[in-house]
């Protein structure tokens, strides 16, 4: 296939609540989307880089300038024969993962149109229906936290995620277990933590946790080696993984028992089935984080977390839970299982509500 245009567009979603974790409060989502056209169709991906570079040192503003001057001048023109060649165009450029992944799922979402089957079983996945998780913010209480598990429960999510910080962890998390002692549950620090936090830490091994997500340096395995040991919880590393390859030098180190992929984290769907497959092999679990994705880019983590690897309920949840209206028709809804099913229609299942995302447009732009 020929990559013959790329359209940037940005849009603007407010959020339903706010989203607070350790870095801070998120109110709204600028987002960038991108539509890669060849051979007659489209393909669709979603830039989930964040409003600033706080997740890590990508923000919307600079990933738009990646994209544009650097990612799609590397693909627009190419005649390739995959979505994971296209993937390879971008290789020669260091970091701006998400940048380059907002691209190469949008490529991927081509191929599969083109070939007429749904991107998940293109990717090679295995489930047609995925169990679905749910993350939950810092609240302004505990009674405030409980009522909103109380309510994802009651909508059958399979496991609870609470984010931590230091001054919101011990307290909270015991709340939480005396109020539902038998729900999977899970904390996520996004990097708040030390090592000389160890002992806090440990304290939560009272609680049956399946994993603490992500508790020291966003770019640390050496520590979390360290801590892992000091911790029956297994530990689950998100933002220390950009690659197979920081996967293998984890695991090989004893840093996380589990991994969290997250598609623009790894620079797309090529290279999260790299570290999904070398995972696999090794018997470590592996499932899906959120980035408070619109529906394109919830639907692309839909397809990935029908992968055999992505054994542990995943961040994907339902539209409605962000959005008072979604991107994509119909709507991400969540059976009373807790499960996604996966969409039979070809690419990435889901219609593209244009009418809605032009309404939503800030900027557009389209590299020829």
């Amino acid at each position: 296939m020929k990559i013959d245009r790329i359209e940037l567009r940005e849009i603007r979603l407010s959020l339903v609540a706010p989203f607070e974790t350790s870095f801070g409060r998120t109110t709204e989502r600028r987002i960038i989307l991108v539509k890669v056209f060849g051979d007659g169709l489209a393909g669709w991906g979603e830039c989930t880089a964040g409003e600033g570079p706080f997740y890590n040192h990508e923000a919307v503003d600079a990933a738009w300038i990646m994209i544009r001057d650097f990612v799609a001048p590397l693909v627009v023109g190419q005649e390739i024969d995959s979505a994971a060649a296209g993937g390879a165009l971008t290789r020669r450029i260091r970091g701006n993962r998400m940048a380059r992944a907002a691209v190469e799922t949008a490529v991927w979402d081509l191929e599969a149109r083109q070939k007429n089957v749904p991107l998940w079983q293109l990717l090679g996945g295995t489930r047609k229906e995925i169990n679905c998780g749910v993350s939950i913010g810092i609240q302004e209480s505990h009674a405030e936290l409980l009522r909103k598990i109380e309510r994802e429960v009651a909508a059958g999510y399979q496991r609870i995620k609470i984010k931590i910080k230091p001054g919101w962890d011990y307290n909270a998390v015991r709340a939480v277990r005396a109020e539902f002692p038998e729900i999977k549950l899970t904390v996520d620090a996004n990097s708040a933590y030390t090592l000389a936090d160890a002992q806090l830490l440990r304290s939560l091994d009272e609680f049956g946790l399946m994993l603490i997500e992500q508790p020291l340096a966003y770019d640390d395995i050496i520590d979390h080696a360290e801590l892992q040991r000091q911790l029956q919880t297994p530990v689950c590393l998100d933002e220390s993984i950009l690659s197979a390859e920081d996967a293998r030098k984890a695991l090989a180190l004893g840093a996380c028992r589990i991994i969290n992929i997250k598609l623009g984290r790894v620079s797309g769907h090529t290279e999260a089935r790299r570290i999904q497959d070398y995972c696999l092999e090794r018997h470590v679990p592996v499932w899906c984080g959120g980035m408070l994705e619109a529906g394109i880019g919830r639907a692309h983590n839909i397809a990935m977390s029908t992968l055999p690897g992505f054994s542990m309920p995943g961040d994907v949840s339902a539209s409605k839970r962000y959005w008072t209206e979604d991107i994509i028709t119909p709507a991400v809804e969540v059976t009373h299982r807790g499960t996604i099913m996966a969409p039979s229609g070809p690419g990435i299942g889901y219609e593209i509500n244009e009418a809605r995302i032009h309404s939503l447009t800030l900027r557009t732009e389209v590299i020829k």
